[in-house]
């Protein structure tokens, strides 16, 4: 077991492995070399207690999260504005992969486009050359150079989201490639085979853990009966593990369970955050409590606009330019978070949204919005690759 002294620097090491399940020394060495140096006590934790496979190699370090794949939301794009991958980016990404998997290690743009279609054309996939599938093209590519798959030797792939003609030269790395495809998604033959194993419960107990792990809140409805009453009788012991491991503190009501991340980073997705969506999200969120914790989304679109015409001059024109464009995405964002639910057209807030209590104020004059809890829900989920 680890002393005293090292559980911060293992503890440490166990966050960035959650948060990044596939780290390259060359992107962070520091982080690295820590998860290198705490490998075995990492492996043995992760394999125990959550179910999980860690693998690390001299300049790659790779966590298999077996236990439950993601099924809420997707890969998320890089740059100053992420978001999530789109069916065709997704699709590209795919057949990327695939054409890079058995090399060669070094290709020029062209050639990699080129081998791209002719996949796609004999999985009968429609692909263009049009700039939409130029830019899919290019935000497919960035993410595999930021994650650490490929790199850019001669000249920018982004050039060729406005240049058809435009060229480069990539280097991929054939064993991170292999790395990606978990073991549910390498052994599955048919996606419904898939969605069978990655529903598979081989171990109750770290897949309760897991999903503590990876998703915000665990609700009561989430889980059969005896799962849950599983829960509430170890809830003492699964309360000191994850505080332990990552850090996180579970909090149980009735309804589910929560566990909170004390320094707010152990998350891919930052709520409350200082933007137009994040600020339409908790007033609506406050809005929706009010009137009982359900309405129509009619009433919803309604009531978002009335928040436009109240905060235009702080909001985003972009992001109100359509009501129900900007609907979707309060809806995206708080069902990821597990704050709220949409059936059929209406909408309902969830227990947890209870934690995000609006405080308005004003300084200068200015109105300032703010969730009145002090520690966010941790929402940890990379995507189905990961």
């Amino acid at each position: 077991m680890p002393s005293d002294a090292d559980k911060p620097a293992l503890q440490a090491a166990a966050r960035r492995m959650l948060q990044t399940p596939l780290l390259c020394a060359e992107r962070d060495a520091e982080a690295f070399a820590a998860v290198r140096k705490h490998e075995v006590a990492l492996d043995r934790l992760f394999t125990q207690r959550l179910g999980y496979r860690l693998q690390v190699s001299s300049r790659t370090a790779r966590l298999y999260k077996t236990t439950s794949l993601a099924h809420r939301r997707t890969l998320n794009t890089v740059g100053s504005t992420p978001r999530p991958m789109t069916q065709r980016e997704l699709v590209l990404l795919t057949l990327i992969l695939a054409a890079v998997a058995a090399g060669p290690r070094v290709i020029s743009l062209r050639d990699l486009v080129g081998d791209v279609h002719s996949a796609a054309a004999d999985a009968e996939i429609t692909l263009g050359s049009e700039p939409a599938d130029r830019r899919a093209f290019v935000v497919v590519l960035k993410w595999l150079i930021h994650t650490g798959l490929a790199a850019e030797l001669h000249e920018k792939v982004g050039r060729y989201e406005t240049d058809a003609d435009a060229d480069a030269v990539l280097e991929f790395d054939p064993d991170r490639v292999a790395l990606l495809p978990l073991p549910a998604l390498s052994r599955a033959e048919t996606p419904s085979d898939l969605i069978d194993r990655s529903a598979a419960r081989a171990n109750t107990r770290q897949w309760l853990r897991a999903r503590l792990v990876e998703d915000p809140v665990l609700y009561a409805v989430d889980v059969t009966e005896p799962e849950w009453s599983e829960l509430r009788r170890r809830i003492g012991e699964e309360r000191a593990m994850l505080d332990d491991m990552f850090g996180l503190q579970l909090e149980a009501r009735a309804e589910g369970v929560v566990a909170i991340d004390p320094e707010d980073r152990l998350t891919d997705i930052a709520f409350p955050a200082a933007n137009t969506l994040n600020h339409a999200a908790l007033l609506l969120l406050d809005a929706l409590i009010e009137r009982g914790g359900e309405v129509d989304r009619a009433d919803m679109e309604t009531m978002l606009a009335t928040m436009i015409e109240r905060h235009a001059r702080h909001w985003s024109k972009s992001q109100t330019a359509s009501v129900p464009a900007l609907a979707d995405r309060v809806i995206r964002l708080l069902g990821d978070l597990r704050l709220l639910q949409v059936d059929d057209t209406r909408v309902r807030s969830l227990p947890a949204a209870a934690r995000y209590a609006v405080i308005e104020s004003e300084v200068d004059g200015d109105e300032c919005v703010q969730a009145s809890t002090d520690a966010s829900l941790p929402s940890h989920e990379q995507g189905s690759l990961f």
